[in-house]
């Protein structure tokens, strides 16, 4: 009875050259996903490839792209992978599996991810929880206050501009609204990072703090959703407040000198 919940499947390993993928039914190899996993090659990441054997040719119908990442980083198509061997799938049968094969899958979330890598003990991950916990935040998953649920915009800022800046960005916003649960969305954090990086020292952390805190978020929030989509809305916003009776303030033209949408 029990068996009924078991794949008729058997292991095998099979060298990538006897291996045939691209069918109809799948999508288009991409060479820039293959280059980047093989730049980042983790061998415990390496997944079974799923094969259909019909009239003794073995289809990959799940996992063309693991199999072309590990020919690169061996160098070989001699090279054999682990492959999950079904016998008894026609091609329509493959076609609907490859369809439906992530429709009840539920994707990790960021701070899962994060999280994970803290427990693994990942550099990245420790340094920016430490970081922020030194502000008496905390990454969090459900809105609080004091906590930052943004935690991939923390990465991206980290990676992009790196730990200084990450720094300065969370004392400027901890300093100036001392936690609210909005000061700490993408948007913002995004939006000062943008300036920290465009003003650097030219932009005066007492000046943000004494015109800036006198602004509420939700006021901010409203005068940047009114100027554009995005971070740097915020920017924009910011800088507005922060010029606003500041004889000589900030140029307008830095903070766009390489801008990005976000």
């Amino acid at each position: 009875m029990m068996m009924q919940f078991v794949p008729n499947v058997h292991y095998e390993l099979i060298p990538i050259k006897n291996l045939v993928s691209n069918q109809e039914y799948q999508r288009n190899l991409s060479a820039r996903h293959v280059q980047r996993t093989a730049e980042n090659f983790d061998l415990y990441q390496i997944n079974p490839v799923k094969v259909s054997r019909r009239d003794g040719i073995n289809y990959v119908f799940n996992g063309q792209h693991t199999i072309e990442i590990v020919a690169l980083v061996s160098g070989s198509r001699e090279t054999p992978v682990w492959c999950m061997i079904y016998d008894d799938l026609i091609y329509a049968h493959e076609a609907d599996i490859f369809a439906n094969q992530q429709k009840y899958v539920k994707p990790l979330l960021p701070y899962e991810i994060f999280m994970a890598n803290v427990e693994a003990g990942n550099d990245k991950q420790l340094i920016i929880k430490e970081l922020v916990e030194t502000y008496g935040l905390a990454i969090i998953s459900t809105p609080s206050p004091n906590g930052i649920r943004a935690v991939s915009t923390l990465e991206n800022i980290y990676d992009k501009y790196g730990y200084h800046t990450l720094d300065r960005v969370l004392r400027l916003i901890v300093g100036t609204w001392e936690g609210e649960a909005h000061s700490l969305s993408a948007n913002m954090l995004n939006g000062v990072a943008k300036l920290v990086h465009a003003y650097g020292e030219d932009m005066k952390d007492d000046i943000f703090k004494a015109k800036l805190s006198q602004i509420s978020i939700k006021e901010l929030s409203r005068a940047a959703h009114d100027r554009r989509h995005g971070s740097l809305g915020f920017s924009e916003a910011i800088l507005i407040y922060y010029n606003k009776k500041n004889h000589g303030g900030l140029s307008w033209e830095k903070l766009y000198k390489g801008k990005t949408e976000t």
